[in-house]
Formats: structure tokens, C-alpha cells, sequence
């Protein structure tokens, strides 16, 4: 409340406001009746307190330190929540004990059954709690890093990031403590990391063998995490001008592991670090300049204008991940619920929701209705009987008409509000910049596949622009895409099938660059038949030369520059009520 300006930093609340509930604490005891090991800590909150605000900036500058720390105190917590709860137990037997000798026959009281003892059989709660590892996941950092401005002042730091996944590896064992034994006398000793480094023991630890070099490592009972390696770039958004994405790898432990995937925008907090890089693994020498990555404490989903995914569009596991693993950042308020509500017991919200749709460009009522039930798509079908078949319930459009008629506007707009959203131009794209393309990885140098438009776009919608423009082999590649919703790969011994399940909304020119009436439609789009069939809705985007309509337009557009409100916004009220 401090950090929004609702209150005055020190201004004192009434006794019974809510804002003094232990919200922590209330946390931290569902963790224990859950068996939940991760606290998410908003860093606000520590900033907004007056007692944490050091704590606040301590975490900025020393987060490793301090993360320690804090997971010890959570620890420390869970273990006085596991202490209570057998206090408590242990007072629930004993009045059982208690309830049923009352109700038997009255022993002697020389016997040692008339003193009552708790029973054996309760869970050692403790013991469990100091077996597990809690972690503390601090995240809403004051402001994000964009990933070029990301310096040497930054090392050792907590940062925040945002970009789009490109690449996710498989997941990776990584050693948290290592075993050994000595091969003369079979002494075994544990020794933990430091800095991703094994300090093997030159000496048997028992002092009476004390043989040089012969402790051995033994592998199957090492201790290892679940890790894995997530490359992350810039959205294009964020891009400046005639330069191109940069990229950063980051590191994801425990269950953070698979917590995204290819294609998903994210918000990444972490600590940002460096690493050594050795110019031969023989040799003892590093290199000068060190590898940079980031070791991820906390990922959340950040675009809030986009729509959400339809469970129904991709497989349930992936939807249950996608919709409820990733928290969303803004929640509806009961107010905006209440009118979501109002607007859909509307019998005209179809009409509503289609005006709404890119209310700067004037009329093209049918074309925005196709749109936007794309947008909300279909439900795919699957029919036990008869084989199993599986039909798309996804749509795809094609935009085809003169050039001016706002075809590449309504494709930026839907890019811009739709999941997982992916803009591409034909003419600037290749048959493997849709679908995927075989590079090295920098890290094992082995042939990995990294995602293209379409697999990127996979529950979402694809806009490609100058359809028409694009080469026959790249067009070639979109016939299984938009029938079968996947993308087959066979290429430098890597064969697999990729899930593409995507809506395709395209826009095209006639042959020409001018519709000719006088010509059939196939005749004038200049397309195979196979690829047209694929096309749901094909529309007919078409400048005709009407005085009464030019002087309408010409009105619209005037509208817009002076008072940056549309002719026809009047009537659209969800664009009124939310204007973001």
C-alpha cells in the first residue's frame, strides 16, 4: 500500500484493517499442511514494510547470502509448525487414551495402564521436515533488465529479465554432493559443491590407512538435482531498430524444471553469474573472458494483454502446465468480473466483441467477425469409433485484396492480443524459419533442433504476411501444418514429429496487385488449390471506387489524427471501459 501511494510510509492502520494480517505466516503454515518445499516472497512486500526495507536492499547486493539465510529461517518455521502439530497430537491421544479406560472397567491402581501414555504411532512430523530442503523464491523486482543492458555491475546480483524461450534442454543431473571411497580400506566420506566444483579428498580421511590418492568417486550414490539450460532472447518488441535479438542461457533447478516451454513470454528473476571457460579440457589454462548466465530463482508469466490458451485447443497435461503452472500477473477484480459477466448476458455481444476488434480500421464488420472467432477457436474432435480420427477444430484465414485495404494492420493487431502470437513476413521467411532448424548447442556441440515460427506459435496464432510473395518450397511446408497441425523433421539424423497446432492468418495480393472482377476467385489468387482448400475462411478485401464510401473513410481517418478516438467507437464499449 506504501509502495502504491495508498498510505503514507508512517501512517498507522486501524488495528482491524486487513493489510495487518500475518500474510507469511499464513503461508508458510499451508506450506506445512501441504507439503509444499517453495515460499514465493513478493520483494515489495519487503520494501513496503519499513522493518524489511534493509532486508530489501540486502537482497539486491548480497541475494546468495541472504537466500541462504532465508531458507534456513523458513526451515526453522516449518520445524516449530512440525513441533506444535505433534504437541497436539500427542494431547489428542492421551484424552483418547483417557476417553476410552474411562468408559472400560476401572483397573487397579497399582496397574500401569491406569497412568495414560501417548501412543507410539505418531509421526515423527520433525524429522520430515529437517529431511526436506525448503527454498525461498523472491520475485516483482522494482524494474526489469532488458537483456543488452545486462553489464559487469550486474554479476552477483538479483536481476530481472523478460524474453521470449527459444530452447529448452532436456533435464540434466546435476551433482549436489559427491561420495567417495577409499579403494584400500573402504572409508567412505561425502563432500558437497562449492561454486559447481568438487574438492576431491587427496587423503584417506581414517588415520589409520591415510593412503595418498585413493579416494574414488562412486557415482550411484551421489546425490544429484534435476537441472536444466533455457535459452532466452528479447521479444521482438523490444528489439531496437536494425539490430538483432540477443540472447542469454539460463539456468532452472528442481521444480523449475519443464515449468516452461519453447514459445512462452516470460519473466525470469534471478542472480545474474559468470563462469570460467577452459581453451582445452586437457590443459589448466581459462580464457579472459567469462561465460555469463543466469541462475534462475523465479519464473512467472508477464504478457497481460494477450488472451489466455484454450484448454481444448492443445493436450490437457500442456494446459493444465501452461494455464495453472505459470502464474498469471494481473488477476480480475470482482468489479471487472461483474461486467464481464453483464456484457456476456448481452444478446448483441457478438456484434460487441466484433466491433471491438482493431477499432481503428473503419468497418470490415464480416472480416472481424471470422477474426475473432479464430481467436477464440475451435474444440478439437477425436471419435473413438471408426480409427480414432482427430479433426482441428483451429480456423484459418486468408486476407486476399488490393494493397491500402489494412490487411497487415488486423494481422499486427490479433499478433499483438493473441497467445503465443508469432508475426512473419513471407518474403522474409524460409521453409525452415516456419517450421524448425538444426544448430549445435554451445554447450555439448551436438546437433539439437531449435523451434521456428509455427512450433513457437503451438496453441496460439500465426500472422504471415505477403502470403503470396513467399517461394514454393516454404509454401510447401505450410500443406501439413494446416491439415495435420504438425511439422515432420528429418534431417541430420534427427527424425521426429513436432506439434504445431496453430491457426494460420494470412494475408495476400492478387495476381497483379490488383483484384480483376472480370476473373474467377481461384484466378485471381495466385496459390495451388491444395494450399487454397486449406483456408477455412477466405475473404475478398476489395478497394472499390465509391465516392459516398471514400468521404466516409476519409472522415474516420480525420477522426483518428485529431481526437485519436474512432467515428464508430461510440458504440464499443469494451474499448471505452478498458482502454488498454
Amino acid at each position: 500500500m506504501i509502495a502504491d501511494g495508498e498510505i503514507e510510509p508512517n501512517e498507522h492502520l486501524e488495528p482491524d484493517h486487513p493489510a495487518n494480517d500475518k500474510e507469511y505466516m499464513d503461508t508458510m503454515k499451508l506450506m506445512f499442511k501441504l507439503g509444499t518445499e517453495t515460499l514465493n516472497l513478493d520483494m515489495k512486500s519487503l520494501k513496503a514494510y519499513p522493518a524489511t526495507v534493509k532486508l530489501w536492499y540486502q537482497f539486491q547486493d548480497f541475494p546468495g547470502e541472504i537466500l541462504s539465510l532465508c531458507d534456513g529461517i523458513l526451515k526453522d518455521f516449518m520445524e516449530e509448525f512440525a513441533e506444535a502439530r505433534m504437541e497436539e497430537l500427542r494431547v489428542e491421544a492421551s484424552q483418547t487414551s483417557r476417553q476410552r479406560q474411562s468408559s472400560s472397567v476401572p483397573l487397579p491402581p497399582s496397574s500401569d495402564a491406569a497412568t495414560p501414555r501417548a501412543p507410539a504411532d505418531i509421526p515423527d512430523l520433525v524429522r520430515d521436515v529437517q529431511d526436506r530442503t525448503y527454498n525461498v523464491r523472491p520475485f516483482n523486482l522494482d524494474k526489469s533488465i532488458n537483456l543488452r543492458d545486462l553489464n559487469p555491475s550486474d554479476l552477483e546480483r538479483i536481476i530481472s529479465v523478460k524474453g521470449l524461450v527459444i530452447r529448452t534442454t532436456p533435464v540434466i543431473p546435476d551433482m549436489q554432493e559427491a561420495f567417495f571411497q577409499c579403494q584400500v580400506c573402504r572409508t567412505t566420506a561425502k563432500v558437497g559443491l562449492e561454486r559447481g566444483k568438487i574438492q576431491e579428498p587427496t587423503r584417506c580421511p581414517r588415520e589409520a590407512c591415510n593412503s595418498p590418492n585413493s579416494m574414488q568417486i562412486v557415482h550411484n550414490r551421489c546425490t544429484f538435482a534435476d537441472k536444466q539450460v533455457i535459452k532466452l532472447q528479447e521479444t521482438p518488441d523490444n528489439v531496437p531498430d536494425g539490430q538483432t535479438p540477443h540472447s542469454v542461457s539460463l539456468c532452472a533447478y528442481k521444480e523449475l524444471v519443464d515449468f516452461c516451454k519453447a514459445g512462452d513470454r516470460v519473466e525470469i528473476t534471478g542472480i545474474f553469474k559468470c563462469n570460467n571457460v577452459r581453451i582445452n579440457p586437457r590443459q589448466r589454462t581459462v580464457r579472459s573472458v567469462f561465460k555469463t548466465f543466469i541462475d534462475v530463482l523465479h519464473i512467472q508469466k508477464v504478457d497481460k494483454k494477450r488472451m489466455g490458451i484454450d484448454v481444448s485447443t492443445i493436450e490437457q497435461e500442456i494446459s493444465e502446465q501452461v494455464t495453472a503452472g505459470i502464474q498469471e500477473v494481473r488477476k480480475v477484480s470482482e468489479a471487472e468480473e461483474k461486467k464481464i459477466r453483464v456484457t456476456a448476458a448481452r444478446s448483441d455481444v457478438y456484434e460487441l466483441l466484433s466491433r471491438s476488434l482493431a477499432p481503428s480500421i473503419f468497418e470490415m464488420d464480416d472480416v472481424k467477425k471470422g477474426i475473432l472467432l479464430q481467436l477464440f477457436g475451435g474444440t478439437n474432435k477425436s471419435f473413438e469409433k471408426g480409427g480414432n480420427p482427430k479433426y482441428r477444430g483451429d480456423i484459418n484465414i486468408l486476407l486476399c485484396g488490393d494493397p491500402s485495404t489494412s490487411k497487415s494492420q488486423l494481422l499486427k493487431y490479433v499478433h499483438r492480443i493473441a497467445p503465443r502470437g508469432v508475426y512473419t513476413s513471407g518474403k522474409g521467411s524460409s521453409a525452415v524459419g516456419l517450421t524448425a532448424y538444426v544448430t549445435r548447442d554451445p554447450e555439448t556441440r551436438q546437433l539439437v533442433l531449435e523451434s521456428g515460427a509455427l512450433v513457437l506459435s503451438d496453441g496460439g496464432v500465426c500472422c504471415i504476411d505477403e502470403f503470396d510473395k513467399m517461394n514454393d518450397s516454404t509454401r510447401s511446408v505450410l500443406h501439413e501444418v494446416m491439415e495435420q497441425q504438425t511439422v515432420s523433421i528429418a534431417k541430420a539424423g534427427i527424425i521426429t514429429t513436432l506439434n504445431a497446432r496453430t491457426s494460420i492468418l494470412a494475408s495476400a495480393n492478387p495476381i497483379g496487385s490488383k483484384y480483376n472482377p472480370n476473373l474467377p476467385v481461384p484466378q485471381n489468387i495466385d496459390l495451388p488449390p491444395t494450399l487454397l482448400s486449406r483456408f477455412d475462411l477466405v475473404y475478398l478485401v476489395l478497394d472499390r471506387i465509391d465516392e459516398q464510401n471514400d468521404r466516409r473513410l476519409a472522415k474516420h481517418l480525420v477522426s483518428m489524427y485529431l481526437d485519436d478516438r474512432p467515428e464508430n467507437a461510440s458504440a464499443n464499449e469494451i474499448l471505452v471501459s478498458h482502454p488498454s
